[in-house]
């Protein structure tokens, strides 16, 4: 790690807000991480060695060099990416503000994005049955697999959520989990008697002791420390388990852990599920997240309304 005295102005102050973070704010790992690379990002595009520089210009070029870049594939970022990089700088400034009392750029004249409207990729019944049945139950890998998939769709838990699942977390007899989310928030989401059946299966073959629910093959575990946390599945590996069992599945649409959340929430709605238990069930902060998922009454208004619309005329 380079000496502190070798860092920019600029870099130390990124240094001391995410010690802030840390110790002030008691923001997870994840979010601490994600931080850190997003600005450290910023600092070595910058121009500028100092925050007190700041300035139109400076956010202008920066802006443009969020829209113009491009990943190792030639993948351009998204609309939610580039802002989601500007409401991090956005946090930065607005802590030299307040915690500072530095003279810097206002944050608040960080204008993010005109937004896209955000596309829903789900499931529905048929690609979904035959990605949940991919995975062969017969092996070990299999039952882990699958017993991934019906949690995933059972419960709407987003990825870094069932990533941190440990054993003791599970409640086979309410059939509940309480699970740490954004900002750190509990919430208690619910097992269905597929995804129990699913997790059953899975520990009962377990031989281990090793706390992490889904946790890598056997042949890894002689590397394994006592409580088996270097044993955990990694979001990544998670990722990877998903892609493959929809290839096997035949299903092009290249789903992710993010699809059958969203697959989760539609099957609610389609069936009859009030959008703030949807909100509470999902872990969003606002009602206006979960509105993006109202997409999928549409059809069904549609055959309402083509079924009982105009229907006085013909008397």
């Amino acid at each position: 790690m380079p000496n502190s005295k070798t860092l920019s102005q600029l870099e130390q102050a990124i240094d001391r807000y995410i010690l802030y973070m840390e110790s002030e704010l008691g923001k997870s790992p994840l979010t601490v991480k994600n931080y850190t690379h997003q600005l450290n990002d910023f600092a070595l595009f910058s121009p500028i060695s100092s925050s007190k520089k700041i300035d139109k210009q400076v956010i202008r070029q920066y802006k443009q060099y969020l829209h113009r870049f491009k990943d190792k594939n030639g993948q351009e970022l998204t609309t939610r990416t580039k802002n989601h990089r500007l409401t991090v700088l956005r946090a930065f400034l607005r802590y030299l503000v307040q915690e500072e009392e530095l003279d810097v750029y206002p944050p608040d004249r960080v204008q993010r994005f005109k937004d896209d409207p955000r596309q829903v990729k789900v499931l529905y019944a048929e690609d979904l049955e035959r990605l949940l049945s991919a995975p062969d139950t017969e092996t070990l890998r299999g039952k882990r697999d699958r017993a991934i998939l019906d949690t995933f769709f059972s419960t709407g838990m987003r990825l870094s959520e069932l990533v941190s699942l440990n054993r003791k977390d599970l409640n086979f007899n309410t059939r509940e989990i309480s699970v740490r989310g954004k900002r750190r928030k509990i919430r208690v989401v619910f097992l269905s008697d597929l995804a129990v059946e699913s997790l059953k299966c899975y520990l009962s073959e377990r031989e281990d002791s090793f706390g992490p629910l889904f946790v890598r093959g056997v042949k890894d575990s002689l590397n394994a420390d006592l409580n088996g946390e270097k044993m955990r599945l990694s979001p990544r590996a998670i990722q990877n388990i998903v892609k493959k069992y929809a290839l096997i599945a035949g299903i092009v649409s290249d789903p992710s852990p993010h699809t059958l959340r969203h697959s989760f929430a539609t099957d609610l709605l389609r069936n009859g599920a009030d959008l703030r238990s949807v909100q509470e069930m999902l872990g969003h902060q606002d009602l206006s997240t979960t509105q993006i998922y109202t997409h999928v009454t549409s059809p069904q208004l549609k055959k309402i309304h083509k079924e009982f619309h105009g229907k006085n005329e013909e008397d």
